[in-house]
């Protein structure tokens, strides 16, 4: 299973790139079978651009996180512990095989809503 997960431009860069090999959530998918993160790319892009293929995830502490993943986390520190600030737990998403589209796609050919997801959606395929 799929999810499409909604990342600003400039991450959407440092992932394809290889300096984000980590995206940060507060938050992570309930169901336990997803092994592909499928990448919109928020606006001014407004496209589904890409996927990657989920390697680990690792939950903690943001402390402890932070000290696992900095290396590769495509943010400066301010930024990482402003995001989670007042959180006791932590998300990092592994990225691995990224495939960046020949064509970037449009929502509605990824998601029947046409809606791009606050956080992440489920997607079938």
């Amino acid at each position: 299973m799929k999810v499409l997960l909604s990342i600003k431009p400039e991450y959407v860069e440092k992932i394809f790139t290889g300096e984000k090999k980590f995206e940060y959530r507060k938050s992570i998918f309930s169901k336990k079978n997803i092994k592909t993160v499928v990448i919109y790319s928020t606006m001014p892009v407004g496209k589904v651009v890409g996927e990657f293929e989920i390697g680990e995830i690792l939950s903690a502490h943001p402390s402890e996180i932070w000290v696992i993943t900095k290396e590769f986390s495509g943010v400066n520190e301010g930024f990482y512990h402003q995001y989670f600030k007042d959180r006791d737990l932590a998300h990092a998403i592994q990225i691995r095989n990224i495939v960046v589209y020949n064509r970037a796609k449009t929502l509605n050919e990824v998601v029947v809503s046409n809606v791009a997801p606050q956080s992440f959606c489920y997607l079938d395929s």
